[in-house]
């Protein structure tokens, strides 16, 4: 009693000194403090739980199948492994190595699961022939394999509007070595403490007052953890009082477990670019190409060592501060009982070991990437994509892709200062799947800007004459690759009364000629003039039925007077390559969710096709243009083996170039132009035409045959009446025809032999041989 009589006498005493102070604390605690923290909690709460469904949209290109007889090259394998994420250590041991003797690679496979399934993990040996794969055998057994796919490469995440690049791991599979080097060096108490070690930071001042610097701090995990959710990197009050009180709310809130999970997760340990990397997961392949589970001690302590600061440790850019980093780590590791002695110091003599190649997907892809989301859009909206926690497996070719760049570059580079104002654009597709293997939005690599490849509506010139042609050939009792066309000027009134006088880019008009040297020359007139006989309407719907809006219907469209974007002008294309097949192009195979199983699939069921006699006989007088036609450079060099068909296209006054090809598996259409539309100077043989060859130097392909395709026969050919003739006859032609569309009987020339040898003619002249076309 004596104490509290005691008590209440100091308060009485002291009450008129301390009551002012007492009530302003109370109202500072009620009015500002408490609020203040009830809002701060409310954010922490939302933050955390934020962060337990916070796994990105990934993003994943097709995975690299590997069958004997399937085109590739050591370069382009090589190119693909690099791509997903494999280092090379010589003998491909590991999961994510590979290692190569001369012509044989072995691969260490990771495995994946994806929309068909997946793979398994598996070791293989794979051997290369000339442009294809020798062989496929387990490196265990010996055994050929029929086929063996690598898993595909993440080459994008969709994570809200930041850049940044995570790999979200639960605790339970993080290295122990991890969990506990982490709190060993940054954290000694973490299990004890209540979010601030008051004994720590005493501990930290007292290093730092001694050495006369910072050498030391007292931030526990849960305030670094605070840091990197909730604040910046300013020093001053406001901060630090921020700091302390979130980090008391996340330790009353959460399980020390949940706390370090996070961190993990979270922690910032360097730059790619303008992309940030958090996390360990997302460091480990950043820094070493590697999982988190397949680092070794010494990788380890760097990333721990990195903690402290990033950039100073940068092992790419500062490798000797990183080094001395990580080997004080080690020697914490020991030190706290987490290593001998003798294991320290071995990990101490390795090198940092940081891969050259290794790099975390950043969007490197816009233009493909644009396609990809317009094509799920209808499916998945940008929330369902922001929340995350799903796998978008699309049909990206990482080697095509990259090759595909590389080609623009160079042909833009070809063309010296001109080139400063040009742009390009291009789409490769799989001829027989119309599958999107890449988009060239622009000449720049990795430019997320205008998508030119998509948005830009250009005059497509002569890479429309096929189709005109082709509707023709769909009535082989009337016209054939043989038919004579008339090449004569046009004069026609147009609709405001002026003259439409069209003329061929040589300014000659070529008389009568065979229909497939007409295409195979790209001339103007003869399309036109075939164009209005098969008739205008025929020609538009049937380009209207691939869902094309706003066909020109004007006969100025037979030239090539149509705006379209390369994707649309590549599934155009696409009819022919795959054989009368109108397949719709295709960015995504499939989108999985977190638990691996597929909640949507993207296929195109292959109808019986339309037309084929027809496309097969285009295909095949386009093989020509590649010959001695336009684009007779493809012939003329190291590319005449791949028997391509294809087609240039210039627009009026040479504001646009064009190229659509394919060979027997691969159809790429490419564009050059300005986006003022002035003039280039660019032919498609000098523009378009010449991406097209850089891409095919490199991209491992198949050739197309060079044989007319089924229900084709070939036939000698008279062009001025389209009858069979003898292979001796003047003028005769070889041409393919749809079989059984010719009357078997055939002329046998006699009144020309009779005038040949009264000297009216010549029978030692060979039959007619097409003259190369001028470029253009």
């Amino acid at each position: 009693m004596a104490f509290v009589t005691r008590l209440q006498s100091f308060v009485r005493t002291a009450w008129p000194w301390v009551r002012i102070p007492f009530w302003i604390g109370v109202g500072l605690f009620f009015g500002f403090l408490l609020p203040y923290t009830l809002v701060l909690n409310k954010r922490v709460q939302d933050r955390f739980n934020d962060l337990v469904f916070a796994v990105p949209t990934r993003v994943f290109a097709r995975p690299l199948q590997l069958e004997a007889g399937e085109p590739m090259t050591p370069a382009a394998l090589e190119l693909e492994l690099t791509f997903a994420g494999y280092s090379e250590d010589g003998k491909g041991e590991l999961p994510g190595r590979w290692g190569k003797h001369g012509g044989r690679y072995t691969i260490s496979s990771r495995g994946y699961a994806g929309p068909d399934g997946g793979e398994l993990p598996k070791r293989i040996v794979v051997t290369m022939g000339r442009g294809v794969v020798a062989s496929v055998v387990d490196a265990g057994s010996g055994k050929p394999l029929k086929e063996a796919h690598l898993d595909p490469a993440r080459i994008a995440t969709v994570y809200g509007a930041q850049q940044e690049e995570r790999r979200i791991v639960h605790l339970a599979d993080v290295p122990p070595l991890l969990v506990s080097g982490l709190q060993a060096v940054e954290d000694r108490d973490f299990k004890h403490h209540i979010g601030i070690d008051f004994t720590a930071i005493l501990r930290a001042a007292f290093a730092n007052l001694r050495a006369g610097h910072t050498v030391q701090g007292g931030s526990t995990l849960t305030q670094q953890l605070v840091r990197n959710l909730f604040l910046d990197r300013n020093q001053n009050f406001t901060r630090k009082f921020n700091e302390a009180i979130l980090s008391l709310l996340i330790e009353a809130h959460y399980p020390k477990s949940r706390i370090l999970e996070a961190y993990i997760n979270e922690v910032f340990l360097g730059q790619q670019g303008s992309q940030a990397v958090h996390g360990f997961a997302a460091a480990a392949e950043f820094y070493f190409g590697r999982r988190l589970e397949e680092l070794r001690p010494q990788e380890i302590a760097l990333l721990v060592g990195m903690v402290k600061g990033p950039s100073y440790y940068d092992p790419r850019r500062y490798p000797e501060h990183a080094l001395a980093r990580r080997n004080l780590v080690l020697e914490q590791f020991a030190k706290t009982g987490l290593m001998t002695a003798a294991q320290a110091k071995a990990a101490e003599a390795t090198p940092l070991g940081i891969a050259d190649n290794a790099q975390l997907p950043h969007n490197r892809f816009p233009a493909f990437m644009d396609l990809v989301r317009r094509q799920i859009r209808a499916d998945f909206d940008d929330d369902t994509l922001r929340a995350g926690n799903l796998s978008i497996f699309t049909t990206l070719d990482p080697a095509a892709q990259l090759y595909a760049e590389k080609a623009v570059t160079e042909a833009v580079k070809s063309l010296g200062k001109r080139g400063n104002a040009i742009q390009a654009a291009g789409v490769v597709t799989d001829a027989h799947t119309g599958s999107v293997l890449a988009v060239i939005g622009s000449k720049t690599p990795g430019d997320p800007g205008f998508n030119r490849a998509m948005d830009a509506q250009r005059p497509v010139g002569s890479t429309i004459k096929p189709f005109v042609y082709l509707v023709a050939l769909t009535d082989p009792a009337h016209w054939n690759l043989g038919t004579l066309l008339d090449d004569s000027p046009v004069s026609m009134r147009q609709p405001d009364g002026s003259m439409w006088e069209p003329h061929n880019d040589d300014n000659q008009s070529h008389g009568m000629l065979p229909m497939v040297d007409a295409l195979a020359h790209s001339w103007n007139l003869a399309t036109i003039h075939l164009g209005l006989e098969v008739g205008l309407p025929r020609i538009q719907a049937f380009l209207e039925s691939f869902g094309f809006k706003g066909i020109n219907p004007s006969p100025s469209l037979l030239i090539g007077a149509q705006d379209m974007a390369p994707l649309q002008l590549a599934q155009l294309y696409e009819y022919l390559a795959s054989d009368g097949h109108a397949l719709p192009l295709l960015a995504v195979r499939g989108v999985v969710d977190g638990n691996g199983r597929t909640i949507k699939r993207y296929e195109v069921q292959e109808g019986p096709g339309e037309y084929q006699p027809a496309v097969r006989l285009i295909t095949w007088a386009m093989q020509q243009v590649a010959v001695f036609g336009t684009a007779h450079s493809i012939g003329d060099s190291g590319l005449a083996w791949l028997n391509a068909a294809g087609k240039t296209g210039t627009s009026n006054d040479t504001r646009d170039s064009w190229f659509a090809g394919f060979t027997g598996d691969r159809l790429a259409v490419f564009w050059m132009g300005r986006d003022d539309n002035k003039p280039t100077g660019l032919f498609g043989a000098t523009g378009g035409l010449r991406i097209w060859r850089n891409l095919f130097a490199r991209l491992p392909t198949r050739p197309l045959s060079a044989e007319p395709g089924p229900g084709l026969e070939m036939a000698w050919i008279n062009p001025a009446d389209g009858k069979r003739t003898d292979p001796q006859c003047s003028g005769a032609r070889q041409l393919p025809v749809v079989a059984g569309s010719l009357p078997p009987e055939v002329d046998s020339c006699f009144w020309q032999r009779v005038g040949n040898f009264f000297g009216v003619g010549d029978n030692n002249n060979p039959p007619s041989q097409p003259a190369p076309a001028p470029s253009h």
